[in-house]
Order: structure tokens, then C-alpha cells, then sequence
């Protein structure tokens, strides 16, 4: 039988002025860590350019540098999401750092191709930190103080990318490439004590039988569908490959969804999932993912294209990464303006007015791309939409699911988040290689096609504020449940 708990999960100290400090703590332990697993989002890219030369590979080959890390995150999110209700939050929040560590160091100490993929890879399976951080604070804090803590949280995925940027160009400019993983591993392991000494483990947990078909069937098929979205420009999107990958990936995740619905314990519940508030929050997620990266695809590119090209800045990497570094301060500083907005309106109307927010950033870029000062303005913007919803969205799926199921909900939405932002890269790069000037013996991206990304990007916004829109009014009671009262212990979903 799934252990449940006999009492209501209490707090580990006093409410009041007392539990005030243990809570900030944890949330700032929790955001810590969010935002080092973050980071290795943008750490490889002041290396991209360099990479077949430091590693002896092709440009090809040395991309999987970077698509490791991405498919790692994707079948890593949501079985470490569902281990972590079953097992302990906290303990799989530090395997899943210590994982970090571990592909960090293997990649410090690499000088070829393999061990680098496989280092990145073992990066990747630390994604489902950020989810498992917000089931924690759902369990450990105060509900007053559980909008503005998973706001933070939430919003730690964006704030790392965005300032590991600068951080990474400027280790890579000055000192030896490896030193980027020996800092990554060091965080990481400064990550992994403030969590074992100031996090406690929570006693909310489903038990139960892990699924292990369920979390190999959707395991398959993600990494077939993402595999397409991140190499199909190179193989080609009508090749065999490509089309033989796709179909698979149909195939298997079809399968994968007969099984959960009719499996006693699923990996994912879809009935759950299945839900008006959890599906449309989801939905939201992934086209917002979409969103939020084309700022990240264009702006860099903008700002590094030499100035003969009559739009490009002419920028530095370190110069590109202090200007995208102010939309990551923003994310962060938006955090409890969104808990603010969705305990006063609630979070559909948080999502909403982040959607709107951004597709105005990308709004302006259409009349400013020309100045520096004006990239900093439509990227801050532009993250500050970003802070408003990403904060929403853990309040919306935590309103909607058990607590037993908090980790699994949460760590799919993610992956959701990381499948639009997938999408997006694919689909920029096609505009991009389809529409070009020729520069001396270069071909560069046109100004049109910049542009054309971007307004992409507001049209992927509003699609998300259309989405919003058929999210559940707001209840009378708060979104976000009790965390602390017998109503709030969880129970085993019906099989």
C-alpha cells in the first residue's frame, strides 16, 4: 500500500516571527540551486565558435554538446518528478545536483568530443531541480508565503541563463575554457550543502510501485521528438531520418498514453493532466517557452553582427552578454510584483498580463533594434513578461493537483516550457537560413529575417494569452492550497 502520511505535515518550527527566518532561508537555498542549474543553459555558448577546434570535431558533431543537455533535461524532468513524491523531494533534489557535479567535472577534465557530450548530458539530468524546488516550498512553507517564494523559483530558470551569460564570456575570454565547468561544479557543490543543511526533507509523499514502462515509453519518445526539433535542419526535414524519428516518437508516446490510462500507478496521471486548468496552464507553458527563447535567438546575433552589415552591432561576446544580462534581473525583481498580482487577481490574470507583456517587448523591437540602449530596453521588457507568467504557472498547476503529485505536475509543466523553447530554436533557425545577405565570404542572417523571428515571437505571446484565456476563473478560496492542515495531506489518486 502507498505510505501516506498519518498527521498533517507541520512546520519544523513556529509560525510567526520565528518561522519567518527558516523560511527565507529555504527559499533562497531553493533559488540558489534553480538558478546554478540554470546556468548551464548558456554555459557552452561563448564556446560554440570554438568548439570543433578545442575539441578536434566537426561543427556537426560538436553541436551534441549542446543537444545532450537538452534531451538529458527532457527525459530526466519528469521521472525525477515523480520519484521525488514518491521517495523524498529533497532527496532527489540532491542526486540530481550531485549529477550536476558529476558532469561538470567530467566535462572540466575532457579534451575530446565524448566525454563532453557525456558530461553535458549528466548536466542535463539535473533539469528537474527548479520543479522539485517549488514542490518543496508547497510543502514547507507558509501559504502566504508560497506565491512570491514558486514565483521566485520559477522565474530562477530564466534569471540563471540570463546572467550566466556575461559570467560564462567572461571566464571564456580571459582564462582557460575548462575553468567554466571547474566554477559550474563548484556552485554545484555549494548548491548541495546549503541544501542537505538548511532544506528539510518533507514527509509528503505518495508512495507506491514506480512505473517503469511509463517512464521508458515516455523516455522514447521524447528524446525521437526532440532529437527531430534539434537536428532535423541539419538532417534535413523531409530525410528518413527525420520523418522515420518523427513517426516513432508519435508512435511510442500514443502507446505510452494507452498505458498510463489504463496502469494502476502511472508515471504521468492523464486524467489529472487532462483537467481545463492543468491542460490549458500546460499549453500556456509551451507556447510561452516558444516566446520567451526568440529574444535569446535574435538579440545575440543582433548584437554581434559586424556593423558593415548596416543593422549589426559589432559587439563582443562579453558585451553581448552584459546587454542580455538586465532582462535576467528583471525576471527576478517581477517575482513577488506576480505573487502580488495573482493573490490580488489571481494567476490566470498574471499569465495573461505576462503574455501581453512580452508580445508588447517584441512589439517594440520592430521600431527599436538599432541602438544598444535599445536592445537592453526590449530585452528587459520582454523579462519582465517572463517574470510576471513564470510565476503564475506553478500557482495554476498547484491548484489543480494533489500534493501528492505536486513534483510530477510541476516537473512536466517545465518540460513543457522546454519543448516550446525546443520548437522555437528550430523554427528560428529555419527563418534564419532561409532568409540571408552575403558579407564579403560570409553569409549572414538578414535583417528582415531578425525581424521576422521576433514578431514571431509576439504572435507565439498572444497564442499563449489565447490559451490563458480559457483557464478557470479564479476561486473564491486561494490558489494555492494550505500547506499545513489535514485538508492539505495528500491522498493516493484513484487508479
Amino acid at each position: 500500500m502507498p505510505h501516506v502520511p498519518t498527521e498533517p505535515a507541520e512546520p519544523a518550527e513556529p509560525t510567526g516571527a520565528s518561522a519567518l527566518p527558516r523560511a527565507n532561508t529555504v527559499v533562497v537555498v531553493l533559488a540558489l540551486a534553480g538558478i546554478v542549474v540554470s546556468l548551464m543553459q548558456t554555459l557552452v555558448i561563448p564556446l560554440i565558435p570554438q568548439l570543433p577546434k578545442l575539441l578536434s570535431a566537426s561543427a556537426a558533431d560538436t553541436s551534441w554538446a549542446i543537444t545532450a543537455t537538452l534531451l538529458a533535461g527532457a527525459v530526466a524532468t519528469p521521472v525525477v518528478g515523480r520519484l521525488g513524491d514518491m521517495y523524498g523531494k529533497r532527496l532527489m533534489l540532491l542526486i540530481s545536483i550531485a549529477l550536476l557535479v558529476t558532469g561538470s567535472v567530467v566535462a572540466a577534465l575532457s579534451h575530446t568530443l565524448a566525454p563532453m557530450v557525456v558530461g553535458r548530458a549528466l548536466q542535463g539530468l539535473a533539469a528537474g531541480v527548479i520543479p522539485l524546488g517549488i514542490s518543496i516550498m508547497r510543502d514547507e512553507l507558509p501559504s502566504e508565503r508560497l506565491g512570491a517564494a514558486t514565483a521566485l523559483m520559477s522565474a530562477s530558470l530564466g534569471v540563471g541563463g540570463a546572467l550566466g551569460l556575461p559570467a560564462a564570456a567572461l571566464l571564456a575570454e580571459y582564462t582557460d575554457w575548462h575553468v567554466l565547468f571547474w566554477v559550474s561544479a563548484g556552485l554545484g557543490a555549494l548548491a548541495a550543502v546549503l541544501v542537505l543543511t538548511l532544506v528539510p526533507e518533507s514527509a509528503v509523499r505518495s508512495g507506491g510501485r514506480f512505473d517503469l514502462v511509463g517512464a521508458a515509453g515516455l523516455s522514447t519518445g521524447l528524446f525521437c521528438l526532440l532529437l527531430v526539433i534539434s537536428k532535423g535542419a541539419d538532417w534535413g526535414w523531409t530525410s528518413a531520418l527525420t520523418t522515420g524519428l518523427f513517426g516513432a516518437s508519435v508512435v511510442v508516446l500514443v502507446l505510452w498514453g494507452w498505458w498510463e490510462l489504463r496502469t494502476r500507478q502511472p508515471l504521468v496521471d492523464l486524467r489529472t493532466t487532462a483537467r481545463r486548468q492543468v491542460l490549458f496552464t500546460n499549453l500556456a507553458s509551451a507556447v510561452f517557452g516558444f516566446a520567451m527563447f526568440a529574444m535569446s535567438l535574435v538579440l545575440p546575433q543582433l548584437l554581434q553582427l559586424p556593423e558593415a552589415t548596416g543593422y549589426g552591432l559589432g559587439q563582443s561576446m562579453l558585451a553581448m552578454g552584459l546587454v542580455m544580462a538586465p532582462s535576467g534581473l528583471v525576471m527576478m525583481a517581477m517575482a513577488p510584483l506576480s505573487a502580488r498580482v495573482s493573490k490580488a487577481r489571481g494567476p490566470k490574470v498574471t499569465l495573461m498580463l505576462g503574455a501581453v507583456v512580452v508580445a508588447a517587448g517584441y512589439g517594440l523591437s520592430v521600431a527599436m533594434m538599432s541602438a544598444i540602449w535599445h536592445l537592453v530596453l526590449v530585452s528587459a521588457v520582454i523579462g519582465a513578461g517572463i517574470g510576471l507568467a513564470y510565476g503564475a504557472m506553478p500557482a495554476l498547476i498547484m491548484a489543480a493537483v494533489p500534493m501528492s503529485e505536486t513534483a510530477a505536475a510541476n516537473s512536466l509543466n517545465t518540460l513543457m516550457r522546454s519543448i516550446g523553447t525546443s520548437t522555437s530554436s528550430a523554427v528560428a533557425g529555419v527563418v534564419l537560413a532561409q532568409m540571408t545577405i552575403t558579407l564579403g565570404s560570409a553569409t549572414v542572417p538578414s535583417e528582415n529575417g531578425l525581424r521576422l523571428v521576433m514578431a514571431i515571437g509576439a504572435g507565439a505571446a498572444l497564442v499563449a494569452f489565447a490559451l490563458a484565456a480559457f483557464l478557470p476563473g479564479r476561486r473564491p478560496a486561494s490558489t494555492t492550497p494550505a500547506t499545513h492542515t489535514a485538508s492539505a495531506v495528500p491522498v493516493e489518486a484513484a487508479p
